[in-house]
């Protein structure tokens, strides 16, 4: 008896392996943009480097679009600025040795900020690993070792099979809370060699959730609930994990004042009725704060800044709510919990359900703000507040702004209304200078329909001046506001207080309008006067422009150093 199935023709086993054979020419480079392409990658940043080559021809034959800068570092930033404003992990492609080390103050940035970057670099070929000095271009004993103390965690593929577990191990590092840097490092005659590995299909590599222990939930729940003067400190956590409504419900059914770090802008609106702003370098913050009986911390470590420089002695209970273990009860003692902001206040407005009547908290925050801006009345700044003012009114809500460590961003700090969550950046988790372009450059890669806005100093402005190239080459919506006060303005201020003179803070530097127009990049000279509509204009215009801002800016005297 004869089946109709008996005459299917099957493939010979010849037939199978011609159809899973990869296509002649792909490279471990290959494997490498597969995998990011699997992952959802879909731009990457770097540097192109005599060892990291084969990435680059891969690159080219593949779907995922490039942005190259001109400094391994600029990079780095450009790729946190990425990570930043969309969530996702921002690959980063790199060279070995000199490359790889010129992007470690920008991996040191986005380690403090929690920014998820994946580096991916090039090291000698594998049989130079070891530690022998064979005399390879580029040779360091231990590449690895200069990364791991900066990054969130390190991955090695010797050999191509281990290149797709090792990037999909390294993604979900990166984009577990608390986010982060990750290190990628794969040797060039790997990267280079022709590859019998078919095609990556997309790897599972989803982020780990990171969930309170219900236990401590309840202990918070029932501390807050029971509170006579509860207040919330609201830091970067808040906003990393999108928390910023659940926050706001919280605070509202406690009636509990918010105070939101220099990492936390946005965390809480800023015209709240509750919203004690951001003025955390200010003794009447600081005092209304230790009064609190219970203190909720959200996604901060209560660290230098965020604590007024230490002075910051609470008297009551504080609970501490945190993604990095490392950073519960680094500076307090409190009920620390180890979760996500998100899934932590989740659990908080589950369990505390009535709301605490309003006996007057809103009163002593207003009480607050204006004892606050008394202070800052007596001291003769207003041109510095006005400057804030213009720009906020000239940039869009929605619009991201990227700052450096400049006179004006630590006034930003405390002073600027960010309008929105998660569109104020600066470089304050490691405070290094060049921060603001080169990230702002990178959040416009992720939305090149939206403006976006980089303050920088004078000093800051010469770190990433090069990338001027790139804003023209990428067409970016980038308006860069260079504040020119001839040299390192805050070191200048800090000198000045502190010893006879400063030294080393004056800098000759160029004609800021005619260096960028020598860019094909658009650029005006402005007056704290004209600044609002200045700025409106080239924000308004398409592509990359220059506002030069020549004005010496003065800080708001300290309140730490008497407390």
């Amino acid at each position: 008896m004869s089946h109709d199935h008996d005459l299917v023709l099957r493939p010979t086993p010849a037939q199978t392996v011609a159809a899973l054979a990869p296509p002649v020419g792909r490279t471990g480079g290959d494997l490498v943009v597969e995998t990011l392409r699997g992952l959802g990658a879909t731009t990457v940043f770097g540097l192109p480097g005599q060892h990291a080559l084969a990435l680059f021809d891969a690159l080219r034959r593949s779907k995922l679009a490039y942005v190259g800068l001109r400094v391994e570092n600029n990079a780095g930033f450009a790729a946190d600025g990425y990570g930043r404003v969309t969530g996702e992990a921002a690959p980063l492609f790199l060279s070995t040795g000199p490359g790889a080390l010129t992007s470690l103050p920008a991996l040191q940035e986005a380690a403090a900020a929690s920014a998820p970057v994946l580096a991916i670099s090039s090291q000698v070929p594998a049989a130079g690993l070891g530690g022998g000095r064979h005399g390879h271009l580029h040779e360091l004993r231990d590449q690895q070792a200069s990364f791991r103390d900066v990054v969130k965690s390190v991955h090695v593929a010797r050999t191509q099979s281990q290149i797709p577990s090792a990037i999909a191990e390294a993604w979900e590092s990166a984009l577990s809370a608390p986010h982060g840097p990750v290190w990628v490092e794969i040797p060039q005659d790997v990267l280079a060699a022709e590859t019998a590995i078919p095609a990556v299909n997309a790897p599972d590599a989803t982020p780990h959730e990171l969930p309170p222990r219900p236990e401590l939930t309840a202990v918070a729940a029932h501390l807050l609930s029971g509170a006579a003067r509860p207040a919330i400190v609201a830091g970067g956590g808040v906003v990393r994990s999108d928390a910023s409504g659940k926050l706001r419900q919280l605070a509202e059914r406690l009636n509990a004042p918010v105070v939101t770090t220099f990492g936390g802008k946005g965390a809480f609106p800023w015209r709240h009725p509750l919203s004690l702003q951001s003025w955390l370098e200010d003794r009447h913050t600081t005092e209304f704060l230790e009064d609190a009986d219970v203190l909720l911390v959200v996604g901060s470590g209560l660290g230098e800044l965020s604590s007024n420089y230490g002075t910051f002695a609470p008297r009551g209970r504080i609970v501490q709510i945190d993604a990095d273990l490392g950073k519960l009860e680094a500076n307090h003692p409190a009920l620390g919990i180890h979760a996500d902001a998100r899934l932590a206040l989740t659990a908080l407005l589950e369990t505390i359900e009535d709301v605490r009547p309003d006996d007057g908290a809103a009163d002593a925050v207003r009480d607050v703000l204006c004892r606050v801006r008394e202070r800052i009345a007596a001291q003769d700044l207003d041109q510095e507040q006005q400057l804030l003012a213009a720009i906020r009114e000239a940039l869009p809500a929605t619009a991201p702004s990227f700052w450096d460590m400049t006179i004006l961003t630590y006034w930003a700090w405390s002073a600027f209304d960010p309008a929105r969550p998660n569109t104020m950046h600066s470089a304050q988790g490691a405070g290094g200078l060049g921060y603001a372009f080169p990230a702002a450059l990178g959040a416009a890669v992720a939305d090149p329909d939206s403006p976006v806005l980089a303050v920088s100093g004078d000093g800051g402005a010469m770190y990433s001046i090069a990338e001027l190239a790139t804003a023209r080459q990428h067409d970016l919506p980038v308006t860069w506001l260079i504040v020119d006060d001839g040299g390192y303005g805050i070191l200048r201020e800090y000198m000045s207080e502190e010893y006879e003179e400063p030294t080393g803070t004056e800098l000759a530097r160029p004609d800021f309008v005619a260096l960028a127009e020598s860019f094909g990049v658009p650029a005006t000279r402005t007056t704290p006067e004209t600044l609002s509509a200045d700025l409106a204009a080239a924000l308004k215009a398409p592509g990359p422009s220059v506002v030069v801002l020549p004005a010496v800016l003065r800080m708001f005297a300290p309140t730490h150093l008497g407390a």
